[in-house]
């Protein structure tokens, strides 16, 4: 089914069956406490009542005493009686008679609706309450598979030969002589129908029923009931309705991500999610989302960048190469003539293979496809060699060079380091004042290779030095010059990264720029 395969349906079906169940047990749970303590009360009524009847019976014959304990429904049976009765004549009406005030507890005109019957051992009744249904003691008790099953028929009660005696709150099936009544105990109260009823037999086969018409009682539980499953259905209602809203709620980032991924797949990467609750779980989530998405916008930014720079390159030493081979063609020339236009292709050629060959550094090194030689060897060497290569360009220009590196081993690859040192060394010379200088160190900080390349030219503006790493950037057109592509700092920035390292620069307005480069030992 479609729904169930929606997360919201999926959690409000799951949260609806909690809720249910919940209700449910608590329903039933606060039902039959309520039964229980209104079951409870009338049987402790029915007690005492049963009690009095008892001795209204002993007073009217020559027994002693019953053996029932005023003390609840589970005492064990007494000790036998020696003289109970059982050999005298049947008792006679005339014998049974309540006091004024014993009879109040089973007045008709009350509304406790109390009764009792009693009836002597050859089954005929001795008295009976005005209030007592006509087919009180009508009842016979089947035991059968270990359970107590109670009818109404029109004889006096038939007890079966398995005797039920009672034990605590639970019932044990037991084989006994007599007829089957606990014997001086009353049996366990019943309910049949609306009439909730106990019975006791005497040693004296004499039976004594007290009972009590529950009608009213009943209709309570009835009426709680319904009150019960109505409440439960309207706090079932209610959480449905708060739960439908607090799962749209919650779920309600995941539409406003969904949405911002169908605008971004159509091409509008500057979209972002909304995020409301930045705190949640989804909340962070957009957050992380619209981070990348950030840097998705950036990275196809640079790359449109990249390849409008690469071309804009590229396009310059064709358009020599074109124009001379085409100035060429044109019209006859001398043999020096021929040399100038070839050797012009030449430079432009060049130009175009050092580009290329940048391109493809920087290639490789954003698919983590350089592979970095693991060599052990001395940096200070390395530097060293690396200012002497640059030193001609250096002569040119009336810069001078002057260096401070003590003996330092590192381990990496010497040619790509050494690539970036003099990529450091050449812009410090191309873009210093005539007649500056470059300042070389390399120390030792905090366990890490320090090399630091310091020049005394114009300085870079504080707008243009987050960006100095950028491929094909460059702070002013000037820098075109000399074949500068814009890639050697980027190049300088891949290689120290590819070795664990970090490189900055820092600089002053007409002061000089200076670059640091932080390196592992190991």
């Amino acid at each position: 089914m479609k729904i169930l395969k929606s997360i919201k349906w999926r959690l409000q079906i799951w949260y609806g069956l909690i809720l249910v169940v919940v209700l449910m047990g608590l329903g039933i749970t606060a039902y039959k406490l309520e039964r229980d303590k209104v079951f409870r009360h009338t049987d402790n009524e029915l007690q005492h009542r049963l009690n009095v009847v008892l001795q209204t019976l002993r007073r009217g014959g020559p027994q002693r005493r019953p053996p029932l304990r005023p003390n609840g429904f589970d005492q064990s049976p007494g000790p036998p009686e020696e003289d109970f009765g059982r050999d005298r004549p049947p008792r006679r009406p005339e014998d049974f008679h309540l006091q004024p005030r014993d009879e109040m507890l089973f007045d008709a005109a009350a509304t406790n609706g109390f009764y009792y019957v009693v009836t002597g051992r050859d089954g005929k009744e001795i008295a009976r309450s005005t209030n007592a249904p006509a087919q009180a003691m009508y009842a016979e008790v089947r035991v059968s598979n270990g359970g107590m099953r109670i009818n109404r028929f029109t004889a006096f009660p038939r007890l079966p030969d398995d005797r039920l005696k009672y034990n605590g709150d639970r019932f044990n099936y037991d084989k006994f002589p007599s007829n089957g009544v606990p014997v001086g105990q009353p049996m366990p109260p019943y309910l049949l129908g609306t009439f909730r009823e106990v019975i006791i037999e005497l040693p004296s086969s004499e039976r004594i029923l007290v009972g009590r018409n529950m009608v009213t009682e009943l209709a309570e539980l009835r009426l709680i009931a319904f009150q019960l499953a109505g409440v439960s259905l309207v706090i079932l209602g209610f959480g449905l309705a708060g739960g439908w809203w607090l799962v749209g709620r919650s779920l309600r980032p995941i539409q406003s991500i969904g949405a911002a991924a169908v605008k971004i797949s159509a091409g509008d990467l500057s979209h972002r999610i909304n995020v409301a609750e930045a705190e949640s779980e989804l909340g962070q989530l957009a957050a992380v989302l619209n981070s990348t998405f950030a840097r998705l916008e950036a990275a196809f930014a640079q790359q449109k960048q990249f390849a409008s720079d690469a071309a804009h390159e590229l396009r310059t030493p064709v358009s020599v190469i074109l124009t001379q081979t085409q100035t060429a063609l044109n019209r006859e020339r001398d043999a020096e003539g021929y040399k100038q236009t070839v050797e012009a292709c030449q430079r432009a050629a060049q130009r175009m293979r050092k580009l290329i060959e940048s391109l493809l550094a920087l290639a490789r090194f954003d698919a983590g496809q350089e592979v970095l030689k693991r060599l052990r060897f001395d940096f200070s060497k390395t530097v060293s060699d690396c200012a002497e290569l640059v030193q001609p360009l250096a002569d040119e220009r009336g810069v001078k060079i002057f260096a401070e590196l003590p003996p330092l081993e590192i381990t990496g690859d010497p040619e790509r380091l050494a690539q970036v040192v003099t990529n450091l060394l050449t812009n410090a010379i191309q873009f210093n004042n005539p007649g500056g200088e470059v300042r070389v160190k390399l120390e030792l900080q905090g366990g890490l290779a320090v090399l630091t390349v310091t020049d005394t030219g114009q300085g870079i503006a504080p707008e243009d030095l987050s960006r100095v790493f950028e491929r094909f950037y460059r702070a002013d057109e000037s820098r075109t010059g000399g074949g500068n592509a814009g890639l050697g700092l980027s190049i300088c920035k891949a290689v120290v990264e590819a070795h664990g390292g970090t490189i900055e620069v820092a600089s002053e307005a007409n002061a000089g720029t200076t670059f640091t480069v932080w390196l592992s030992l190991g």
